[in-house]
């Protein structure tokens, strides 16, 4: 915990190596240098303890904790039906081998010797004292059968080598909580050591919209995938120490603050609510604060990518199998900063994320206006007023003295009183002729970016499109 100056370890357990891959590991280790949360020691990977995991294994085999299993999981599901045929529902392993006194061997996994009576108290921060009868907890496997020591004793392992305070987990891995009890006293006798216990936090569920515990196979739950779409750091990890946790009313929490207040002690038992349209809320509120200058950086990824520097094109949606976010419209030698920059602060005012950027945009850098189907059909196409505006707004523009948003706004405005229209419904046939779109940047403070030529070129473009041939 920062406030008790404590040490971020990042340890990689990797003993499995079929659910083990180095792009998995540099995905955790970019997402966390992305979050401002890199570790302060790491990463460690469990795998390079092999020498301490088997002298821990042999410590517990000698003291007798540990047992030999020749048991099938065939044999084992099999005594299980029996058992639930004859009244017995108790399903999971039965002891079978426990008193053989089987021999260690190839092929055979060791179990741990779980007492038969007696109760495993599991004091948790967040969740209070719980208490797990032994009778009732089965001779778990902590050595496979190829002597690859599990999860479940590595990490008790590791929790004791590196002196691990804290163990922060979710509240569905409570129940194996014990199991980890169990092996630390056995691992104390074992090598005559009394080696004090971490405290144990597990915290509540994080839950989609119809209650389900996110999960990666349903839900966007990869840090990179926000990131892709252009959630700022700061905003991302507000929103995630919210999650379970409020330091009050605030919405909006500095680092600093959250680093004060926060105490484990305090998270909420009931499951959280990911609700990605409150964190899309409160990174446009993030990024409505950034300092202009600020913006256009943060944003240059999603409107110049620069060769070998990070940007959004590599998360595909895992439903559709589609890019997250698509590589700029334009070509690069298109892109004109110092025209970002001119509408820069209006842009801003107007996305929650940056990955909305390109398309507000585009109409600057493309050599065409975007040809949006349905935003033709609404303004121009179906409206039988547009080409009169057209042709009004063509006119009228050429002959401007001054070219700025004021003359712009002021000449159209009277083009509109001229055909009996408001403001918004006469410059929407307009708005789609030059920008591609009836929804967008202001459209006054974008013509007077794009310039005179351009807009007048695509205005009669649109003209000519939507006039009949003679």
């Amino acid at each position: 915990m920062r406030q008790n100056g404590g040490t971020f370890i990042l340890r990689i357990e990797d003993t499995d190596a079929a659910r083990n891959r180095p792009e998995w590991t540099d995905g955790i280790i970019t997402a966390l240098d992305w979050l401002g949360m890199a570790p302060d020691e790491g990463p460690f990977f469990q795998s390079a303890q092999a020498e301490v995991h088997a002298a821990a294994i042999e410590a517990l085999w000698e003291s007798g904790a540990l047992y030999a299993c020749a048991c099938t999981r065939e044999q084992i599901d099999e005594r299980t039906r029996l058992r639930a045929a004859a009244g017995d529902p108790t399903p999971g392993y039965d002891g079978y081998c426990r008193d053989l006194g089987l021999p260690r061997a190839e092929g055979r996994a060791l179990r741990f010797r779980t007492p038969d009576e007696g109760v495993v108290e599991v004091h948790d921060l967040v969740r209070g004292d719980v208490e797990f009868p032994q009778r009732a907890l089965e001779d778990f496997i902590c050595v496979k059968g190829n002597g690859q020591p599990l999860f479940v004793l590595a990490n008790a392992v590791d929790d004791r080598t590196m002196a691990i305070s804290h163990v922060i987990r979710g509240e569905d891995q409570l129940p194996t909580t014990p199991r980890q009890i169990m092996l630390w006293g056995a691992l104390n006798r074992a090598e005559g050591v009394d080696l004090s216990l971490p405290a144990y936090a597990h915290l509540p569920l994080l839950v989609n919209e119809r209650g389900k515990k996110l999960s990666k196979r349903r839900d966007p739950v990869a840090v990179e995938m926000y990131r892709e779409q252009g959630y700022l750091p700061a905003a991302f990890r507000n929103y995630l120490a919210l999650l379970g946790w409020s330091p009050g009313d605030e919405e909006i929490v500095p680092l600093d603050v959250i680093l004060d207040r926060f105490r484990l002690e305090d998270v909420q038992r009931s499951p959280a609510f990911f609700d990605v349209k409150k964190l899309s809320h409160m990174n446009g509120v993030y990024i409505r604060d950034l300092p202009v200058d600020d913006f256009v950086t943060a944003t240059r990824p999603w409107v110049d990518p620069v060769a070998g520097e990070w940007a959004p094109g590599g998360w595909t949606d895992p439903d559709t199998g589609a890019p997250v976010v698509s590589p700029p419209a334009w070509a690069p030698d298109r892109y004109d900063a110092d025209v970002f920059a001119a509408l820069a602060a209006v842009t801003q005012e107007r996305v929650s994320v940056l990955g909305e950027v390109p398309e507000l945009v585009d109409f600057l850098f493309l050599d065409n206006a975007p040809d949006d189907a349905d935003s033709w059909q609404k303004a121009i196409a179906g409206d039988n007023g547009a080409p009169l505006i057209l042709g009004e707004a063509l006119a009228a523009y050429e002959a401007l003295s001054t070219w700025n948003k004021e003359s712009l706004h002021e000449v159209t405005l009277a083009i509109a009183e001229a055909v009996g229209r408001k403001l918004g419904k006469a410059q929407a046939p307009i708005r789609v002729a030059v920008m591609g779109r009836t929804r967008g940047l202001p459209l006054f403070d974008s013509l007077a970016v794009l310039g005179r030529n351009e807009t007048c070129r695509r205005l009669a473009a649109a003209l000519a499109r939507v006039t009949p041939a003679p």
